[in-house]
């Protein structure tokens, strides 16, 4: 596996914040397309094919039809705090 990994961001306010305030100027991240709807990248659990699935698509793959989908991992790091 050769993915390249986010290195993780601690969380802080000045961070919150700029993020809040991003979000709320009506920018866009990269999952969304020009029509407006999210597209997620889903796995086949039979033939293995890779493809987005936007909200309103049929949860089936579109090379053979199998309805066994995963959510693909995020190569973003993500980390847990344990007690």
């Amino acid at each position: 596996m050769s993915s390249v990994r986010e290195a993780y961001q601690i969380p802080s306010s000045s961070t919150a914040a700029a993020g809040a305030s991003g979000a709320a100027s009506g920018t866009r991240s990269s999952a969304f397309d020009i029509d407006g709807g999210a597209s997620i990248h889903y796995i086949c659990g039979d033939c293995g094919t890779k493809f987005p699935l936007k909200r309103n698509d049929p949860i089936r793959c579109k090379e053979c039809g199998c309805r066994v989908l995963y959510k693909e991992r995020t190569k973003r790091m993500v980390q847990f705090e344990a007690r």
